[in-house]
């Protein structure tokens, strides 16, 4: 499926930024070739637009952001540009119901997205322009990497029949991983990072907040699905006193009984992985809401860590000095982890010892995003990003928790100590999952 015209032949000489803006677009650029046309008027999530808003809003995200930085440059399609401006985070039950057809022709949303690049790439040439210090193409590319890794959870949604497969090693599952725990000591973590700091941030990362983190013992490795089935066989979903007032309301109104993605048959269980149904992978780390990760973690006699607590245990040492990753100063490599939009799928817990912290906790980064029980919030000096006020502040409501970590379709650049996830706790429908710890 086309979504937009091929670059010129010859492009001009373009920095980095520019280049890695490219190779973006080249990652949602294959997501949308992994859909049949008719999936474009699919809307596998409730809570999200049908999938052709996401065709739209890459282009127009970078249109809004970039090109009013051209002075005398008329609007392209500035009612394409209002249209796919902004996505959804609906609350209290607020779900879009449009209908299919209120949405533009595929044909008219290709040749707008087709157009916009047209327009950024011989705005950019070799250099991007900034807004108060901050490179609008960095803004631009990793907010394509986001959504390059939620576009990728809503695609695992679609009937298998509007899904197009690439070449993909099938997913595996292995032995399951000892529940073992280990202690980590009293020491501080530093969240966050300074003004001034090299490299891109986004304006929740600022600024730097060092926190004294008392003793706790943490779970070496994220909660299985074997793990997590003894806590539904126990009951977990029939019993009130593991939720919360507003978990317990959802599960009742939802009728969940077990994690969004396991298929229950009447001798065991299937996984909606992302391209089949699979026989449910035990070892895997099971993919939760918050609102389920804190029952389970109550019927276990224990709670969620706090976003200080994983950083103790992710980046901290027993010498008390800090890592900017779990195995180290290293970039991410394929050793440390599974992310970085090189698999499709989880690996059983503990796959990648070299990825371990220095206290000896593994898939810290990597293999799904972890849960806390940190309510989303700004850091000490937030100020919201002059190029983009509302990417941070309006999801300061006290119903967004703090995610860390990185999935299997988390790109590199995200993976940096400082960079911080949020999803309300009812949102089933992201690569989450989660480990428990007890004072």
């Amino acid at each position: 499926m086309p979504i937009g015209a091929a670059p010129p032949a010859v492009l001009p000489a373009a920095s980095d930024a520019v280049v890695r803006l490219r190779d973006a677009r080249a990652a949602t650029d294959a997501l949308f070739a992994c859909m049949r046309a008719e999936a474009l008027r699919d809307r596998p999530v409730p809570e999200r637009h049908r999938l052709i808003f996401y065709l739209g809003h890459l282009e127009a995200f970078d249109g809004n952001l970039l090109l009013p930085r051209v002075p005398g440059r008329a609007p392209f399609r500035p009612d394409f540009d209002r249209l796919f401006a902004f996505g959804i985070d609906p609350t209290h039950g607020g779900l879009p119901d449009e209908p299919a057809e209120a949405w533009p022709a595929e044909a008219d949303v290709c040749s707008y997205v087709a157009g916009v690049r047209e327009q950024l790439d011989e705005m950019l040439g070799g250099q991007a322009p900034e807004v108060h210090g901050v490179p609008l193409a960095e803004v631009a590319i990793e907010h394509r990497l986001m959504h390059a890794e939620t576009l990728a959870w809503l695609l695992r949604e679609l009937p298998e029949g509007l899904k197009i497969p690439p070449a993909h090693a099938p997913p595996r599952d292995g032995a399951e991983p000892a529940a073992d725990a280990v202690r980590i000591p009293a020491g501080v973590a530093t969240l966050g990072r300074p003004r001034g700091a090299p490299g891109f941030g986004w304006d929740n990362e600022f600024e730097e907040c060092a926190l004294d983190v008392p003793a706790f013992e943490i779970d070496v490795h994220d909660v299985t699905s074997a793990r997590f089935l003894r806590f539904i066989e126990a009951g977990g979903y029939d019993e009130r006193r593991w939720w919360t007032r507003e978990g317990w309301d959802w599960i009742r109104a939802q009728g969940r009984r077990h994690p969004a993605h396991w298929l229950p048959l009447h001798d065991g269980w299937r996984l909606r992985a992302m391209w089949a149904e699979i026989d449910l992978p035990r070892a895997w780390p099971v993919q939760v809401s918050h609102a389920e990760a804190c029952a389970y973690a109550r019927w276990a006699g224990r709670v969620l860590p706090s976003e200080a607590q994983f950083h103790r245990a992710a980046f901290g040492t027993p010498e008390g000095d800090e890592r900017l990753y779990p195995w180290g100063d290293a970039p991410p490599d394929a050793r440390h982890g599974r992310f970085g939009l090189r698999d499709w799928d989880f690996a059983p817990a503990g796959s990648h010892p070299a990825g371990a912290s220095a206290f000896g906790v593994q898939d810290l980064v990597g293999n799904g995003w972890e849960w806390t029980c940190t309510p989303f919030a700004p850091l000490p000096g937030f100020a919201a990003l002059p190029a983009y006020p509302g990417y941070s502040q309006p999801f300061f409501d006290g119903d967004h928790f703090v995610l860390k970590g990185g999935g299997p379709r988390t790109a590199d650049v995200l993976l940096r100590r400082s960079f911080r996830n949020w999803f309300q706790p009812r949102y089933a429908h992201v690569a989450a999952t989660f480990r428990t710890v007890r004072p």
